[in-house]
């Protein structure tokens, strides 16, 4: 699905939209559509651990999510070999309004979630197949 981006990802300010596809029920792939790169691996943080967080009025606003029904919150994975090294980012969450399709980067104060961090790897939530390993 196609969603116009109202608030950039870090370091990618020039993309303005972005294609999401769904992989299974814990990662997606996020893609610019206008050009061959970024591509991005998400990962549903809810599949993992609990994970909570206010997203700041300003964002709410530009997507639109006081009268949102379908909301994704999902984080960027930078994928390792072997997977279990592979790294999350729970500071920096993507939140897509699938409504009006719009989605935003929220960049989370550490000082008021410490429990989260910027890269903390995927073995600690998630045991991966023999084979990955």
């Amino acid at each position: 699905m196609l969603f116009s981006v109202k608030s950039p990802i870090l370091g990618f300010e020039d993309v303005t939209h972005m294609d999401l596809e769904k992989i299974d029920a814990v990662f997606m792939r996020l893609r610019n559509a206008d050009s061959p790169t970024p591509t991005f691996t998400l990962v549903n943080p809810f599949a993992l651990r609990a994970y909570e967080f206010e997203i700041p009025i300003a964002l709410q606003v530009l997507l639109n999510l006081d009268r949102a029904e379908n909301i994704l919150i999902a984080n960027i994975m930078v994928i390792q070999s072997p997977l279990r090294e592979s790294t999350i980012n729970f500071l920096a969450p993507l939140v897509f309004n699938f409504d009006d399709q719009l989605m935003a980067q929220v960049i989370l104060d550490n000082t008021k979630y410490p429990q989260y961090q910027i890269s903390e790897k995927i073995a600690s939530f998630y045991q991966t197949p023999k084979e990955d390993q």
